[in-house]
């Protein structure tokens, strides 16, 4: 077979090879990928009955907790924001990095990662169309996550102000753009999940090792940050800013620390995705 330097076949357009939506429509016939969504128009539901069932009459050791859900119960907004208070941490990290670190690591622990190349499929090709393909998931994901969180909470607890423990009473269309915006933030600071967990997912062939992994790292860049010992270099960390989306709740928006965040966020994505771009080009695919 002649390649040219673009790493194309001769007589292949690299454009034509696995398309978008043949992969996407691929992912979505997985049993991952239909867990991660469900799961994600599951936990609200949950997070609603539980509540039915809170009686409140004991609060010791919850103050804080018990008074975020009585914001919670007071409408529709608050709920979403509730739910996403409660999966931005850790629940979110993880299923980012499910989508993004099991990508090519899965195809290579089925041994159809040479085949897939052998089409042929130009290299670059197949990690932005994989790349592109998990990050639609993993925004879809955190939608249906938003969108039937402020569903049920609207059909059981009405269309009411966004309050806050940061903030004013806001009027419902300006609750619902700052739910917007923060959901966007949200989406920019897990592009690092999803950068690291793609670099993991091209250099091993454990995909459970590349979901993990990032997930650990982030854990530990949040267990660093928490140091106070180590100074300014926390701003360095990638989980700094990750709960900067609060300011986008207070009265007035404070968005100095969410400028920051994105900064750092696509600074560390883009860095993640070049060395993980970089690396598979150059080695040798042989499972």
């Amino acid at each position: 077979m002649v390649v040219s330097e673009a790493g194309e076949a001769r007589g292949c357009r690299a454009s034509a090879t696995m398309p978008f939506a043949a992969e996407f429509r691929r992912q979505a016939s997985r049993r991952r990928t239909q867990l991660a969504l469900g799961f994600m128009v599951l936990l609200p539901l949950i997070i609603l009955i539980a509540f039915q069932f809170d009686s409140g009459d004991d609060d010791n050791g919850r103050n804080e907790f018990s008074s975020l859900v009585e914001l919670a119960t007071s409408g529709g907004l608050n709920f979403t924001l509730f739910s996403i208070f409660v999966s931005a941490s850790f629940l979110l990290v993880v299923v980012v990095a499910l989508f993004c670190g099991d990508t090519v690591a899965s195809e290579a622990s089925w041994g159809s990662l040479r085949y897939l190349l052998a089409v042929p499929v130009p290299r670059a090709r197949l990690l932005t169309v994989k790349l592109v393909v998990a990050l639609a998931y993993s925004g879809l994901a955190l939608l249906l996550l938003a969108g039937t969180a402020l569903l049920v909470g609207t059909l059981r607890y009405g269309w009411s102000p966004l309050r806050s423990t940061v903030a004013a009473e806001l009027e419902p269309t300006e609750g619902l753009l700052r739910l917007l915006a923060v959901l966007g933030y949200l989406a920019v600071v897990l592009l690092v999940v999803a950068g690291l967990a793609f670099l993991l997912s091209v250099t091993t062939d454990a995909a459970l090792g590349a979901v993990g992994g990032a997930v650990l790292l982030w854990i530990l860049s949040s267990i660093l940050d928490q140091i106070t010992a180590l100074g300014a270099v926390r701003d360095f960390l990638p989980t700094h800013f990750s709960t900067a989306w609060l300011g986008l709740l207070s009265t007035p928006v404070q968005t100095d620390d969410v400028v920051r965040g994105c900064v750092s966020a696509i600074s560390y994505a883009t860095l993640f995705w070049g060395l993980a771009f970089w690396r598979f080009t150059r080695k040798d695919i042989t499972s």
